[in-house]
């Protein structure tokens, strides 16, 4: 280098070393800001709560707090520094690293150090020379001064910045969190008492468990104490039962054993007796504890009001506090989420300013609805909670002994029969059925197992007919299926039945459940449908309404269900009312006929109703083999019997009271018969007052129910035999219940007798009271003649047996020992042959043709020319009955 160059050089080397100083420092300051940025966002991501529902994260969540300000200003400060192009990055870079080493080696043409450098090494100054001089050249003519001095972001401090501006995209946190999904900041008030209902609820939980298992001890000691019982009146010659004979049991007779519960009492001195060494002794204990151990292990718990026992009592007790804690029943999907919310719940704290919620599998509003979900269930809870239990068990259990029941079996101590469960279904169907799941949030009833299977059966199968016996609680299955439907987005169902349980169906619906009821039956039913096209719900209405209903259903975007009551109103094709509701089902998305009787006379009208519901099903209504006809109608029909799931139903007495005829009641059924009145000669024998031996046998049946804390029911086709029962009967007598009394006020009629004393009558026409209501005050039938329809009487039974009947039911039918009553009990024999035939699951291979086709028309005929014949001696002079 020349002198110039190298004079040159000493004058810009302080200003390119001073570029290349502070091009390092922004460097370092760079990096350090990017660093503590990264630990900012790390540090929040750490925090961040993520939220996951059943197994997948919904959201991510955050309380942010004042303190969270200097983070956020660590984040800021990255996001604020001043831009640059990757043109401006390479200066500094050059500046850090090409300008420096330059700098560096070019020292060695300047000054004393010239003088002590080799010739390679000035060689190689006088190049870096030569760089620095062009490049100074070049920094000075684009203004690398004044670049640097805009990016010198050293000297500016981000204050700490406000929770509030979070998200604003100056801070940059936003873009940070992208990944996680959708960020948002909501007001703390939106989870202000999420802590403290998270609290209530787990509170509530950590109650309930502990009742639970007060409620399963107690159910173990019944069992046990029953157990002992019967172990105490065993005969000690079991012991020879359970050891197949290789126990002697004659030293134990002689040293006194009378029964196993002695050997217990015994103990290790069974040993010291006579004839009985230390092995035998061990044999014998052995065996007397497995006989306990079977006889404990088979015992069901059963509750005897009749015999309340101290263990009983507690059982009881233990069990209507459980139930008065247990107000997270059914809420599964709130569960879930006061299980995922809890550990955010736990950190929000007072101190939090704003919520940071990222949406990441639901949105943002869903977050929101969920919180509020948590509240108002806590607030259900924290009211159930300020709720005392049952102050007298028993009189709870009596009130509604079907939910203690539904308890004893959710906790394991009633036990079904998987098989009749599942009412001889294909086997894939019971499988797909099996793998459903019920969602219950809506259903504030506790469901039996049986029950569960048939709402699920309903679902998987979409259209069908449960044909459930009566009594077994058909109209919650049918409740299970609309909540059901509820929870998964559904808003409008219907129940059609007749008028007589309108009001009963509003009633289980409001107790039962959380949806909404609407009677679209009767005054104000206008403005019941348009609350119920407007709002959703569960319409109820009846078969004769469904003329004026069928053209809003029409308008509905979506009919999720209807529920047919005792659909066996609709076995007529031809009639108006089974069109309509034919027309009703094929609207639905799903249908459920409801009937305990679908086969009255003919395998054909039992056909029909299959028709509505799976008209695709080829069942063949002449082809005369049960099994077959089953098989064919298998999927779209269930039935199960209550002596096959219910073990705790009371026992059924049935008692046919065979009367002979008074004068008085022999001279009525002969003129009756004489003129061939078949109506007449069917009430003859009741309508003679005192004379009658039909009514005097009813006014003992009567008086000894009182006697025994009984209440009777008594049932008769004809008005006029009501008349002179309820003429005849002392004390309080209800009724009578006809046809003709409006379904509020039958209603009402069963509620003033269910709360009557003892020896209380309710007399009821057997086609008004014998349909849809349920009696179970009553343990006491009697039916004052043989109905024409076996089905008749076999719902008036089932509306006094039926589950959470306490009592045995005795059911007394008086029937003359000669005349129409006995013919008729003869050829109704046939018809429930064809029920248990067709209807039900039997093994019988045949059915008599006969049995498939007998009218009351053909009925009324063969029982006048008969009776004619045997009183007269000569044939029917006509053959229409009067």
């Amino acid at each position: 280098m020349n002198r110039d160059e190298l004079q040159r050089l000493r004058s810009v080397s302080a200003e390119l070393s001073s570029w290349a100083t502070q091009a390092q420092a922004i460097l370092d300051h760079r990096a350090r800001s990017a660093e503590a940025a990264e630990a900012a966002v790390a540090s929040f991501r750490a925090d961040l709560q993520s939220i996951a529902i059943r197994g997948r994260v919904h959201w991510h969540a955050l309380p942010l707090r004042p303190s969270d300000g200097r983070r956020l200003a660590s984040i800021a400060q990255h996001a604020g520094l001043a831009p640059m192009t990757s043109v401006e990055s390479d200066w500094l870079r050059r500046l850090t690293g090409d300008v420096a080493k330059g700098l560096a080696e070019a020292k060695a043409i300047r000054g004393l150090r010239r003088m002590f450098s080799n010739a390679d090494t000035k060689q190689e100054a006088e190049k870096a020379g030569q760089f620095l001089l062009q490049f100074h050249t070049w920094g000075s003519s684009t203004s690398l001064a004044a670049f640097l001095s805009r990016v010198d972001d050293r000297a500016r401090r981000t204050p700490d910045v406000p929770a509030n501006a979070a998200l604003d995209p100056r801070v940059g946190l936003a873009g940070r969190l992208a990944d996680l999904g959708s960020p948002c900041l909501m007001s703390p008030s939106v989870v202000a008492a999420l802590p403290r209902s998270v609290h209530t609820i787990q509170r509530a939980l950590a109650q309930e468990a502990a009742h639970r298992k007060r409620a399963v001890d107690a159910g173990v000691e019944v069992r046990r104490s029953e157990a002992q019982r019967l172990v105490a009146e065993m005969a000690i010659d079991r012991l020879k039962d359970a050891t197949r004979e290789r126990i002697r049991t004659a030293p134990l007779t002689e040293a006194g054993f009378r029964t196993v519960q002695d050997v217990f009492a015994y103990g290790d001195r069974l040993q010291h007796l006579p004839g009985i060494g230390a092995t035998t002794a061990s044999r014998i204990r052995g065996a007397a504890q497995t006989i306990w151990q079977a006889t404990y292990e088979e015992m069901p718990v059963r509750v005897d009001i009749a015999k309340p026992t101290p263990q009983t009592s507690e059982l009881l007790h233990a069990l209507g506090s459980w139930d008065a804690t247990r107000k997270t029943r059914n809420a599964t999907t709130d569960l879930a989420r006061v299980e995922a919310l809890a550990p955010f719940a736990n950190r929000i704290g007072r101190d939090a300013s704003d919520i940071l919620v990222i949406a990441a599998d639901a949105t943002h509003d869903d977050f929101v609805e969920a919180v509020k979900a948590v509240d108002s269930r806590a607030a259900l809870v924290g009211a159930a909670e300020r709720s005392p239990a049952p102050a007298d068990p028993w009189q709870d259990f009596m009130s509604r002994p079907a939910d203690y029941f539904a308890m004893l079996q959710e906790l394991g101590f009633l036990t079904e029969d998987d098989a009749a469960v599942e009412g001889g279904l294909p086997e894939e169907v019971i499988e797909a059925v099996r793998r459903f799941e019920l969602d219950t949030e809506h259903l504030t009833a506790s469901l039996r197992g049986y029950q569960s299977f048939g709402a699920r059966f309903a679902l998987v199968q979409r259209k069908v007919i449960i044909g459930d016996e009566m009594g077994l609680g058909k109209t919650i299955e049918a409740l299970a299926v609309l909540t059901h439907l509820r929870a998964k987005g559904s808003q409008h169902a219907l129940v059609v039945c007749p008028a007589a349980v309108v009001t009963n169906w509003t009633r289980e619906i409001q107790s039962k459940s959380a949806l909404r009821a609407h009677r679209l039956h009767g005054p104000g039913r206008d403005a019941a449908l348009r609350s119920w096209t407007r709002q959703g719900g569960v319409a109820v209405t009846t078969y004769e309404t469904l003329g004026w209903l069928t053209p809003a259903i029409g308008d509905l975007d979506e009919l999720a269900c209807v529920v047919l009551d005792e659909a066996h109103y609709i076995k007529n094709p031809a009639a108006q009312r089974s069109q309509r509701s034919a027309r009703i089902i094929d609207r639905a998305d799903r249908a459920i006929l409801l009937t305990g009787t679908p086969l009255e006379n003919r395998v054909e009208e039992f056909r029909n109703l299959v028709g509505y519901v799976r008209p695709d099903l080829i069942v063949d209504a002449t082809d005369l083999r049960p099994r077959l006809f089953r098989q064919q109608v298998a999927p779209a029909y269930l039935r199960r019997n209550q002596e096959d799931v219910l073990s705790e139903l009371p026992e059924l007495v049935e008692v046919d009271e065979w009367l002979p005829m008074s004068p008085a009641d022999h001279a009525a059924y002969r003129d009756a018969v004489y003129a061939g009145n078949f109506q007449a000669m069917r009430q003859a024998a009741m309508l003679q007052g005192p004379r009658s031996e039909k009514m005097g046998r009813l006014v003992e049946i009567v008086q000894e129910a009182e006697d025994n804390g009984r209440r009777v029911i008594v049932f008769s086709h004809f008005l006029e035999v009501l008349r002179e029962v309820h003429a005849a009967l002392p004390g309080q007598v209800f009724g009578p219940l006809t046809g003709s009394v409006p379904a509020a006020r039958r209603q009402e009629l069963v509620d003033a007798f269910s709360a009557a004393g003892h020896g209380a009558v309710l007399v009821s026409q057997i086609v008004a009271g014998g349909v849809g209501l349920n009696i179970q005050a009553a343990s006491v039938v009697v039916i004052c003649e043989p109905q024409l329809k076996p089905t008749t009487e076999w719902q008036a039974i089932a509306r006094a047996r039926r589950m959470g009947q306490l009592q045995s039911v005795q059911v007394h039918r008086l029937l003359s020992e000669e005349g129409a009553d006995v013919r008729v009990t003869q050829i109704l024999a046939k018809k429930r042959e064809l029920f248990a035939d067709f209807a039900a699951i039997s093994e019988i291979a045949d059915t008599a043709p006969e049995a498939l086709d007998v009218s009351e028309a053909e009925l009324v005929r063969e029982v006048v020319d008969e009776e004619r014949r045997r009183l007269f001696s000569g044939p029917s002079r006509t053959s229409q009955p009067a």
